[in-house]
């Protein structure tokens, strides 16, 4: 889902004027604005649902028969607003994701949900850029969002926010922030850089390690100096639990590093899978998860309705319909229009509360948790609205 993509290489030029004016439409945020087609509310929409099925990567089919019996539930769960859902198969990769959405704007789709990975949303959001339809991408990689395409997924760059923000209430003052040497490590050091001056917090250092044992183990001593030279009482670490988070969290404390001194926090979940709960280490460290209500809400059905859990971004293509549909309802003709799909107000989620920004990303309504005696425990709520969120 996340994938470093550098904005000056997002799109493959070629001599044609026509893909050059198709390169300024996707890539502008200004270039499309509030724009997007009109409908009809007194028909059923036509929804294009772009999915991974056919890939060649372990999961993608399973992941795609997820999204759209997740787009399939949230259309059952729309009272008075009709979707007509189509579904376009990309098998994970740009160019089949090009004409797959060159396809479905063929075919009459209003808007576009999906595709999952970045460089095939932002393949997509050119094809359909060409005729003025928006794009709802399940990617997290805030990079190729703008434009005619917006990305559903969790961002970094929201999750650092609201850990800061509640860090600076809490009266943290000074952050290290600790990071993977890879590409995502790095966009998540940039999204907790920017939210620690968005904060006021005092950014003292950064640290980065490579990713094998021995790098952790290597960095060890620099992170142990870093954090007592600056007297950080934040260590801000973008590791996941499948990645060096455990490994971290066993060696700094230690190293003389102890939760007690400093407030261990993380960009990723830190309770997914459930024997990282276990760890010592991770014990009173911060993260932030969705409402659990939510969450567990749309499990619990979902699983009561297909038989089995959902893949766990599943939910975004729920999310997607959910969205339509409120706007859809309102009976506007241009109730898929970029201005609309950015209304302040947001929408409701699997997670909870979320809105599309100008931008093209998104914010999410985010509960702070941490861990005691191996549970997790709430210590700020997810908003229920964005009159407060993440105040």
């Amino acid at each position: 889902m996340f994938a470093v993509f550098n904005r000056a290489r997002k799109f493959v030029l070629t001599a044609t004027v026509v893909a050059a004016s198709a390169i300024v439409a996707a890539c502008d945020p200004g270039a499309i604005g509030g724009g997007g087609p009109s409908i009809n509310t007194s028909k059923p929409v036509p929804v294009a649902l772009l999915v991974p099925r056919g890939s060649a990567q372990h999961g993608d089919d399973v992941l795609a028969q997820s999204l759209e019996n997740a787009a399939r539930l949230a259309i059952a769960d729309l009272n008075g607003v009709e979707i007509d859902l189509r579904v376009y198969d990309t098998a994970g990769n740009p160019q089949m994701a090009t004409a797959m959405a060159t396809q479905a704007v063929q075919d009459g789709a209003r808007i576009i949900l999906g595709p999952v990975y970045a460089e095939a949303a932002n393949a997509a959001g050119i094809a359909a850029a060409k005729r003025g339809v928006n794009v709802l991408a399940f990617s997290n990689n805030t990079s190729i969002a703008g434009g005619n395409v917006f990305v559903l997924g969790p961002t970094f760059e929201n999750t650092a926010t609201r850990l800061a923000q509640y860090s600076a209430r809490q009266g943290k003052r000074t952050m290290v922030v600790v990071s993977g040497n890879n590409a995502a490590g790095q966009a998540g050091r940039a999204a907790v850089q920017q939210a620690a001056v968005q904060t006021g917090m005092t950014l003292a250092g950064n640290v980065s390690y490579d990713l094998s044992q021995q790098g952790v183990i290597n960095s060890i001593p620099t992170i142990t100096n870093a954090v007592r030279q600056s007297n950080a009482d934040v260590m801000f670490m973008t590791a996941t639990t499948a990645g060096a988070l455990p490994l971290l969290t066993q060696l700094l404390p230690e190293a003389g590093i102890k939760t007690t001194d400093v407030q261990y926090v993380g960009l990723t979940r830190w309770d997914i899978p459930a024997q990282t709960l276990a760890l010592p280490g991770v014990q009173n460290g911060w993260f932030a998860l969705p409402d659990q209500g939510k969450s567990e809400a749309f499990r619990t059905r979902y699983q009561s309705t297909y038989g089995a859990a959902p893949h766990p971004i599943g939910g975004l293509a729920y999310d997607g319909i959910a969205a339509i549909g409120a706007l859809v309802r309102s009976g506007n003709s241009d109730a898929l229009t970029g201005a609309a799909l950015t209304q302040p107000a947001g929408f409701q989620g699997t997670g909870g509360i979320f809105r599309l920004l100008p931008d093209g990303t998104n914010e999410r309504g985010l509960a702070v948790a941490t861990i005691q005696d191996q549970k997790v425990v709430i210590i700020d709520p997810a908003p229920r609205s964005f009159a407060g969120a993440g105040s």
